[in-house]
């Protein structure tokens, strides 16, 4: 109280006159006389008039705008003392001249008015003064919209950026221009001057700042820069890569769920505006602060949308989940690609699309194959979510399986539990036709895929050689034939001589498997006859079946026509016979 009053008395104009008022506004007290207040406070005028009181007159104002840093200009201007007017104080100012109704009636060129004049005559004249203006209006809820101040400076904002993109400067000292992604049609958004003395603005004022430049003409797709502006200033120290479990206070993660909530709803719909790893970087940032499912499932959507613009670091999405589950979010990326898959079928293409959709239905192949060989390693990850995202990769969107079987034996390697049923459910996944020679020389001495697989294998390797030899020259890529067109046809068919001599002994190699497995199995047999009271086996050897597996593919090998005549020339084969009949699929001729 006593540092008030002498606050007071620094200011005031006659300090011997004792005072009859004290005003207690924004929990400071002010010890000040009736006759200048009341000459242009409206407000304090009614209270005077209305008390009986004569000396000692005490009036409370605990709502006054600004409190009591508000209430000190307000008085000073009543006692004639001059203070500066600036961008930072006239919206304090005007609205605590409305609260007091410091109007004409009271005295010629009271505070509203001159507050009034400053704010048309210079705050609202540039940019600067005007979101200033605003972000301090802000805070000065329900007045400043009582008195039109945020809307007026919204309208002068949205009227100074509008006219600036339609005119642009040719100045470059007011800010360097950064162009948009250069896969748009659409005219090159930028990121200009104007942009970062937006970002400083409330999200709800930041909101309607926008709508009003869309209003005006703003071209929406346009938002896309300052957009990702103030999201990276908004949404900076997430912890969205999942390296850490979640460490937010909740009131600050309901503020930036809301700020990303709104981001979102104000993106451009039209298609390339934003860059997928901007979107990608939305959505973990959705997931992370748990926002509504509408707002993943619209980014999960935009994102399928340019899929074949995205890399493998903008897919790989963590769970956010450190107990038991896998380390990425697979069933997002699940959702992802079938949003892909819905727009490619659709055939809903705008006329900006860049590439064909062949062309972009391949790097979707690749990515998603790349995806899964990624995640493939991760011991958690179900044989049933593997195969079911596995199965959303399109035949046409597959060049060749090398990827493929290069995310299958890593999943292999990572769960070697996996029963036999299993195995064969996953190496299903691709087709042995597809493979490179040098995925077929890897698959027919791969352990861990099972004999059905490296059967299959052998004979679509043996069936390709044969179909080439006939040809009488092998198929290769345009560039390697260009470059080996004037080599000689003899080095050619060495090398196909070699090869299958390669094929025929991995062939014998698993014969010869097969065939000690058979003689093991027979001594068993004739052990058991030899000895009937003998039933009891060894713990660490048990007993083979009496028919297995391995005898059933032994006898039909052995039913079948020689790989290849030991000079390396093939038998007479006719050709066109690609495939074999369904009784022999899995056969090897």
């Amino acid at each position: 109280m006593i540092d008030s009053m002498k606050k007071a008395s620094d200011w005031i104009c006659s300090p011997e006159i004792p005072s009859d008022v004290t005003v207690h506004a924004g929990g400071v007290s002010f010890s000040l006389h009736k006759f200048p207040l009341v000459s242009k406070c409206g407000y304090i005028s009614k209270l005077v008039s209305g008390s009986k009181e004569n000396d000692g007159l005490v009036v409370e104002i605990p709502d006054i705008p600004g409190g009591s840093e508000g209430f000190e200009l307000a008085a000073k201007f009543c006692y004639g003392i001059n203070f500066d007017l600036s961008m930072e104080n006239i919206a304090m100012v005007r609205c605590v001249a409305e609260y007091l109704e410091m109007t004409e009636d009271y005295a010629i060129g009271n505070l509203i008015t001159r507050s009034e004049s400053y704010i048309n005559e210079v705050g609202l004249n540039t940019l600067a003064g005007a979101v200033s203006i605003l972000q301090s209006s802000a805070n000065l809820l329900p007045m400043a919209e009582k008195v039109r101040l945020i809307n007026r400076c919204i309208d002068t904002i949205a009227f100074i950026v509008t006219k600036e993109s339609r005119f642009p400067s040719s100045s470059g000292a007011e800010g360097d221009l950064v162009s948009s992604s250069s896969s748009s049609s659409h005219p090159k958004a930028v990121v200009d001057w104007w942009a970062e003395d937006l970002i400083v603005l409330r999200i709800d004022i930041f909101q309607r700042v926008l709508l009003a430049m869309i209003s005006r003409g703003f071209k929406q797709y346009a938002l896309g820069p300052i957009l990702m502006l103030y999201a990276q200033k908004c949404l900076r120290g997430l912890e969205i890569f999942g390296k850490t479990k979640k460490q937010i206070e909740p009131e600050h993660e309901h503020e930036k769920r809301i700020v990303l909530e709104t981001i979102v709803s104000l993106l451009p719909r039209e298609r390339n505006s934003m860059s997928v790893s901007f979107v990608s970087m939305l959505l973990r940032a959705a997931i992370y602060l748990e926002t509504t499912m509408a707002c993943r499932l619209d980014l999960e959507k935009r994102i399928g949308l340019q899929l074949g613009q995205a890399v493998l670091d903008d897919i790989l999405i963590p769970s956010f989940h450190f107990e038991g589950d896998t380390l990425f979010d697979v069933d997002t990326v699940q959702r992802i690609m079938m949003n892909y898959l819905e727009y490619a079928l659709e055939g809903a293409r705008d006329e900006d699309y860049a590439s064909s959709p062949q062309s972009d239905m391949e790097k979707v192949g690749k990515l998603m194959e790349c995806y899964l060989a990624e995640i493939a390693s991760d011991r958690n990850l179900l044989v049933s979510k593997f195969i079911n995202l596995a199965e959303h990769i399109p035949e046409q969107a597959k060049v060749s399986e090398d990827g493929m079987y290069r995310a299958i034996d890593i999943y292999l390697k990572a769960h070697p539990m996996l029963s036999d049923m299993e195995r064969k459910k996953v190496c299903s996944l691709m087709d042995c036709q597809k493979l490179s020679r040098e995925a077929c020389a890897h698959a027919a001495q791969n352990d861990r895929l099972p004999v059905q697989t490296v059967v299959q294998v052998l004979y679509y390797e043996q069936q390709r050689l044969r179909d080439n030899m006939d040809g009488g020259l092998i198929s290769v890529d345009p560039a390697a034939q260009q470059t080996n067109k004037k080599q000689p046809l003899n080095d050619e068919l060495s090398r196909l001589k070699k090869e299958n001599q390669d094929l025929k002994f991995e062939l014998l190699k698993i014969k010869t498997r097969l065939k000690e497995a058979e003689r093991s199995s027979a001594s068993i047999d004739k052990s058991s006859v030899s000895s009937p009271s003998s039933t009891r086996y060894s713990a660490d050897k048990p007993p083979l079946p009496r028919k297995s597996f391995m005898n059933s593919v032994s006898k039909k090998l052995g039913k079948l026509a020689p790989f290849l005549r030991a000079d390396g020339i093939l038998p007479s084969t006719t050709r066109g016979k690609n495939k074999p009949s369904k009784n022999r699929r899995h056969s090897i001729s």
